[in-house]
């Protein structure tokens, strides 16, 4: 797979590697977008079989993507609400242990602090040893006591990777439920959840999956579906299709793992964005947009190399965190951004984070403005 800039409305000049923070919107998402604001001023055109049909081909995509089906997919607005779907479905003896690691989002350390106070359980986080991969402190870490295990795929500040196949199967023979938040891999580096088997894992739509905000999903496993949702609302309800009787009033939700909905999940205006931008995903599949990726950002680690700035291993194929020294950290993002380059800065690294935009003349725009902060060291 090649470059796709001309998909995406870049300006020359520009070189963007911050797709960690928000993505920039394909064409595609912007047509549709417009065409949906269009439809939306006008809501006559609104026909009933519309509050479903755009979520439900949302859901069936994103299910593709991480081998999943329809039926395990909650359409959710963040990965705050996701997290807490997943807190408010599992438990935790007096004493347990929710395993996170140092300088995880937080999202997640929110949500796991309230789950402890809920349930007598502590907080277990997990930092590394010099020369300490996360997937080996982890599965040091992961004994008996540890009642649930969330962790991403990759590190959120620098891409460092964790082997999930192995931290899976080091929690399922500790008894242990697995939440994995997925927001910085999913769309970028494959995910099989049939494989896998997290009980919950959680993505927002706006970084790798290259939606609008407010759209992200949910993966719930099945002995899990039958759980409590957060919140009730009336389409997530059995027969809610048939708008004439509403108000007979049903104990039974829509199947799957629909109950776990977020309400106004139709969003009229942002799906069609989001499903323009799975179908192209779709369309590339994740594997070649690992696998271009990889080529582009094994280049940025090269030349990283070469001028000795730090780098995580294992990484994800997609992201990476480039530590630069302390004496120019602070001036590196301002410097960066007025040579007409965007990085993040996240923790001690520069991160950065490319896609099919990106292409060679961005690394060297990239690396040439970089040398120029170092020299002024």
């Amino acid at each position: 797979m090649t470059t796709a800039r001309e998909l995406f409305d870049i300006p020359d000049g520009i070189a963007y590697f911050n797709t960690a923070s928000v993505a920039p919107t394909l064409r595609a998402g912007v047509a549709a977008g417009a065409e949906a604001l269009r439809w939306r001023a006008q809501p006559w055109r609104i026909a009933g079989a519309d509050w479903f049909g755009g979520a439900e081909e949302r859901r069936r995509l994103f299910a593709g993507l991480i081998g999943a089906t329809a039926e395990d997919i909650a359409l959710v607005p963040a990965t705050s609400y996701g997290l807490a779907v997943a807190a408010a479905n599992l438990s935790a003896p007096a004493g347990g242990r929710v395993l996170v690691l140092d300088g995880e989002y937080p999202s997640g350390i929110y949500t796991w602090r309230r789950f402890a106070e809920r349930t007598g359980a502590t907080i277990l986080t997990v930092g590394r040893a010099g020369g300490q991969s996360w997937t080996e402190a982890v599965l040091e870490a992961l004994d008996a006591q540890v009642a649930v295990v969330s962790v991403p795929q990759v590190h959120w500040t620098d891409g460092a990777a964790l082997d999930l196949d192995r931290i899976a199967g080091a929690a399922r023979a500790a008894g242990a439920a697995l939440v994995v938040d997925a927001s910085q891999s999913a769309g970028a580096m494959p995910l099989d959840v049939g494989a896998l088997r997290p009980d919950f894992l959680v993505s927002v739509g706006y970084k790798w999956l290259l939606g609008p905000f407010g759209l992200g999903y949910l993966y719930v496993a099945p002995e899990h579906q039958g759980g409590r949702p957060l919140e009730e609302n009336w389409i997530a309800r059995e027969d809610s299709q048939d708008f004439a009787r509403l108000v007979e009033y049903r104990d039974a939700y829509q199947p799957g793992a629909r109950r776990f909905d977020v309400g106004a999940r139709t969003a009229f205006e942002l799906t069609p964005m989001a499903v323009a931008a799975l179908r192209q995903l779709t369309e590339w599949t994740v594997p070649g947009v690992a696998g271009a990726l990889a080529r582009v950002t094994g280049r940025i680690a090269e030349e990283a190399a070469r001028r000795d700035l730090g780098l995580p291993a294992p990484r994800g194929p997609h992201m990476l965190g480039v530590t630069v020294p302390e004496a120019v950290r602070d001036r590196v993002v301002p410097a960066l951004e007025e040579a007409g380059v965007y990085v993040g800065a996240r923790g001690d690294a520069i991160r950065i984070s490319p896609h099919l935009h990106t292409t060679d003349e961005d690394v060297d725009r990239l690396f040439g403005a970089l040398d120029r902060v170092l020299a002024r060291r």
